[in-house]
C-alpha cells in the first residue's frame, strides 16, 4: 500500500510540474510597451517663472479644459506639456490636442496663485499677507473655488505674473524684508522709551507725596535769639 501511495504522489507532482512547464509565458506580454501617440507643447520660462508649483498650476489649468477621461493623459514636464495617449484612444487625440493648443495660447498671462507667488519669490505666507495688506504686493482680483474635502468655498487673491516677475527680477522681496526688520527694531526702541517714561511717571507722584509728608511732620524751625527779642518787649 505504501508503494502505491508513493507512486500516486509521484504522478501528481509530475503532473503539476508538467502543467507549469507548458503554461504560456505572459511576462513578455506585460513588459512589452503598448504603442501610443504623443504631442508636445513648449512652455517658456516667462510662463513658469522657474517654479515647479507654477508648472503644476499650468497642468491643472490644462487638465481642467479636457474631458474627464482624457485628463490623466496630459502632464506637465520641465519646459513642456505632453499629451501621451494609447492608440486605442487615438480617436480622442485630435480634439484633446486642439484644446491644449488653445489653452496654452497666452498662458504667460495666467494669474499667479498665492502658493505659486510664495514659491516664485521664496517668501512666507505671513510676508505675503503683510505685503498684500500694505500695498507692496498688488492683487489683480480674487478667485473663489470649492476645495475638495471642504464644505465651504475658499476665496483668495491672485496676482499678475508680470508684477511677480518684476518683484523677482529686482529682488524686491529681500529689500522689503530688510525694511520690515528695521521697522520692527524701531518699534521696539520706541516701545522701550514709552515704557521707561511710564515707569518714571508712576514713580514721581510717590516721591512728591513722600516729600510732602516729611514737611508736615517736621517740627517748626527754631530762630536764634528769639527769647531775648521777646523778653525786651519789642513786639508789644
Amino acid at each position: 500500500m505504501t508503494d502505491k501511495k508513493r507512486g500516486s504522489l509521484r504522478k501528481i507532482v509530475s503532473g503539476i510540474v508538467a502543467a507549469i512547464a507548458t503554461a504560456p509565458d505572459r511576462t513578455s506580454e506585460r513588459d512589452t510597451p503598448k504603442e501610443s501617440v504623443v504631442a508636445e507643447w513648449p512652455l517658456p520660462p516667462s510662463a513658469t517663472l522657474g517654479s515647479s508649483m507654477r508648472l503644476k498650476g499650468i497642468e491643472r489649468e490644462v487638465r481642467a479644459r479636457l474631458p474627464w477621461v482624457v485628463r490623466k493623459f496630459a502632464k506637465a514636464e520641465t519646459g513642456r506639456i505632453v499629451l501621451r495617449m494609447l492608440k486605442t484612444d487615438a480617436d480622442a487625440f485630435p480634439a484633446a490636442s486642439a484644446t491644449i493648443s488653445r489653452t496654452l495660447e497666452g498662458i504667460e498671462a495666467l494669474p499667479v496663485l498665492p502658493r505659486e507667488a510664495e514659491d516664485i519669490l521664496a517668501i512666507s505666507a505671513r510676508e505675503r499677507h503683510k505685503w498684500l495688506k500694505d500695498g507692496r504686493l498688488k492683487s489683480i482680483g480674487t478667485r473663489t473655488v470649492k476645495m475638495r474635502g471642504r464644505s465651504k468655498a475658499v476665496t483668495f487673491h491672485v496676482f499678475d505674473p508680470r508684477h511677480i516677475e518684476d518683484i523677482l527680477d529686482r529682488d524686491l522681496a529681500s529689500a522689503w524684508r530688510e525694511e520690515d526688520a528695521r521697522e520692527v527694531t524701531e518699534n521696539r526702541r520706541r516701545g522701550a522709551g514709552k515704557a521707561a517714561l511710564t515707569r518714571a511717571g508712576n514713580r514721581e507722584p510717590k516721591a512728591r507725596s513722600a516729600r510732602s509728608l516729611g514737611k508736615d511732620d517736621a517740627p517748626p524751625p527754631k530762630l536764634e535769639g528769639w527769647d531775648t527779642f521777646e523778653a525786651e518787649g519789642l513786639l508789644r
